[in-house]
């Protein structure tokens, strides 16, 4: 018998000068980055999110604290790879899948989503079938809209085989 759960993440960071963009593990040129303690990749952070609370096993603030040193500048896709190792050590054996959204304005994040897709499902572990990546705009609405962040959302199952 499977025991499946839903999990829901959200994130986001400011843009700012002097910081690469990073986004779901991949490095995007352009003229500014994502502010946060780690490489402040919103995409990974919202997966994560979604994993950990699948789980029940809280959230990446908990697990990765930004007061903790040790995160600064952490690569989010090697955190992504120890989450997945948690939700094993509970006992959430198989992601099942993970469909996520980009929410930026610019840089168009397109031309990055095949590669998005496989650098996480080799992080998860799982088909890149299994992971949806997609990327929308708010027409110029928000902070997203004036080009200021970028949000993200994910939602995934995960399935315990007992």
């Amino acid at each position: 018998m499977n025991r499946l759960r839903v999990g829901y993440g959200f994130d986001v960071h400011r843009l700012v000068s002097g910081r690469r963009l990073v986004v779901g593990g991949i490095e995007i040129p352009f003229a500014k980055g994502l502010e946060g303690h780690s490489d402040a990749d919103v995409l990974l952070h919202a997966i994560m999110d979604a994993l950990l609370g699948a789980a029940g096993l809280g959230d990446i603030g908990m697990h990765f604290p930004p007061s903790d040193d040790q995160y600064l500048e952490a690569d989010s896709l090697g955190l992504l790879c120890e989450v997945r190792a948690m939700l094993e050590e509970a006992g959430f054996n198989r992601i099942v899948n993970v469909d996520c959204t980009v929410i930026a304005e610019r840089p168009r994040m397109r031309p990055y989503i095949g590669a998005m897709q496989e650098t996480i499902a080799q992080a998860l572990d799982i088909g890149a079938s299994d992971v949806n990546v997609k990327a929308t705009t708010v027409e110029k609405l928000g902070f997203v809209g004036r080009e200021e962040g970028i949000a993200a959302s994910a939602v995934c199952l995960v399935a315990a085989d007992e």
